[in-house]
């Protein structure tokens, strides 16, 4: 669009407008209330300085959709109940565990029973670790707006280790050595056997 020049008679009109006007003062118009306390400065979020041009440190973003922390979060952030020595010893895969069941393939109504079946026997035979593989599940996420995790036994198993009648023989569960399946199987360290 064409901007179009002012004639004679809009600037004649626009003078008679600014002659009548006055100057407002802000200071004048906006008075602070007495009871109101002064307003916090805005704080300013500073990037940490870092040497010779490498990137600065930033810390990881949680996901806005999904509230609750992943699975390995959660197992992150639970207590160490046993041996820390064993305990470094069994993350690092230096433990061997005493035995093994694979629920690969099973649905959940098969799986339970299983697991319950070989923690028991497990426990009674007197053995300390041992490992459970769920395998990491298929990805069934389609995109659409509520979030789908994968494996269900993955994320299944260790609710189920936390339930009676397992919880009262089960002391720690932690996710298995990369060299023992990684992601998709968990070390199972139980009590003594008294």
């Amino acid at each position: 669009m064409k901007r179009r020049r002012l004639n004679d008679d809009d600037l004649a009109l626009w003078r008679r407008v600014t002659e009548r006007t006055e100057k407002l003062e802000m200071s004048k118009l906006f008075t602070p209330e007495i009871d109101a306390p002064a307003p916090a400065p805005p704080q300013v979020r500073r990037a940490k300085i870092t040497l010779q041009g490498s990137k600065p440190q930033t810390t990881a973003k949680k996901r806005s959709n999904d509230l609750r922390p992943t699975l390995s979060e959660q197992m992150k952030a639970a207590p160490v109940q046993m041996d820390h020595k064993a305990f470094g010893k069994m993350k690092r895969g230096k433990l061997r565990p005493e035995g093994r069941i694979d629920l690969h393939g099973m649905t959940l109504d098969r799986a339970h029973p299983a697991l319950n079946g070989f923690i028991m026997d497990a426990h009674a035979r007197g053995k300390r670790l041992v490992l459970v593989i769920t395998g990491k599940g298929k990805r069934r996420d389609e995109g659409g707006p509520i979030p789908v995790r994968d494996g269900v036994l993955r994320h299944q198993v260790p609710q189920w280790l936390a339930m009676p009648p397992l919880s009262a023989l089960v002391l720690q569960i932690t996710q298995a050595h990369i060299s023992h399946g990684g992601g998709g199987a968990y070390y199972v360290y139980l009590r003594r056997h008294r």
